[in-house]
């Protein structure tokens, strides 16, 4: 093994710096967390390249622990015929193996072994990771919320991302505490919407593939007109809250975000024009053109 080392900080003894094979493992990584957003994501894949370049690969980092911890309950475990028993064993591993790696700053595992370096630099503690990995072990098993379960699982599943990101974004910023609340809730608000205009736009496949109904009291069978209204009034009040704190994010990040916002709030009016009856079996999105459309106004300043 080479251990010449590979000096970063003048200020820190040679001793302490990081070996160019710790720093080649950190780069391979991120580039795999990298990886996963491009390929799994096209709107947080689009948001995502216009982060300051020290912050998208934090975001990024984030990105590819998420959905991990998904395809490990909704994804190819389960494709792979892994029983209900074996998931919630997986998943609870890979939290073991995340909490671990965010206090030894080491992972066998590529994707949490980013994670571990965002948590590290950012300040995210298992305060946020272990709400989310809650949410995800109620997916295994519930099939129909309350609206204290729901709100419980958005809270893990989304908000807690939201949240996880604004730790990137705010890196070194001092902050009053009345400026920190206004953040939090923008990003909490920021979270839910995502969540729930996903569940709106998957309502049909999340019923018929993973017999999984989230919205409290909704029944696909006779979901009308005015619930989808409900609801959809629902995501744009989380939208209104969530667009306030834009303008007042770092240069960094502000575009990046106004773009995500803006692209949801796209999809939301397209449900929001879309019959009820058809959102049973139509899974709507938005076109790559309009994807662009919005792109662009973005870059050229408009973040609303």
């Amino acid at each position: 093994m080479n251990n010449s080392k590979l000096t970063q900080d003048a200020s820190v003894p040679v001793s302490e710096q990081p070996t160019r094979q710790s720093a080649l493992y950190d780069k391979v990584a991120e580039q795999t967390a990298s990886m996963i957003i491009r390929e799994y994501s096209t709107s947080f894949g689009m948001a995502a390249k216009l982060l300051g370049s020290g912050v998208r690969q934090d975001v990024e980092n984030i990105y590819g622990l998420v959905r991990l911890a998904d395809e490990i309950v909704d994804g190819v475990a389960a494709y792979a015929g892994v029983d209900e028993k074996e998931i919630r064993r997986l998943l609870d591993e890979l939290e073991q193996e995340t909490e671990a790696a965010m206090k030894r700053g080491y992972s066998t595992n590529l994707v949490v072994h980013a994670f571990a370096l965002t948590a590290r630099r950012t300040g995210i503690t298992p305060e946020l990771t272990r709400p989310f990995f809650t949410s995800m072990r109620v997916d295994i098993t519930r099939v129909t919320h309350t609206q204290k379960s729901f709100e419980d699982y958005v809270y893990g599943s989304a908000e807690v991302v939201g949240l996880m990101c604004l730790k990137a974004f705010l890196v070194g910023k001092d902050l009053t505490p009345e400026e920190n609340d206004t953040f939090v809730t923008g990003a909490r608000k920021l979270g839910a919407a995502f969540q729930k205009v996903n569940f709106l736009r998957d309502l049909s496949a999340d019923v018929d593939e993973l017999g999984r109904s989230y919205f409290p009291g909704i029944n696909i069978a006779t979901f009308t007109e005015e619930q989808k209204m409900v609801l959809v009034a629902d995501i744009d009040a989380d939208l209104a809250v969530s667009g306030a704190i834009v303008p007042l994010l770092p240069s960094s990040s502000r575009k990046a975000v106004a773009l995500a916002q803006n692209l949801f709030a796209e999809l939301n009016r397209r449900i929001e024009r879309t019959p009820a009856a058809e959102l049973k079996h139509t899974r709507v999105s938005v076109p790559t053109f309009v994807k662009a459309r919005i792109a662009l106004a973005v870059l050229m300043g408009k973040t609303s």
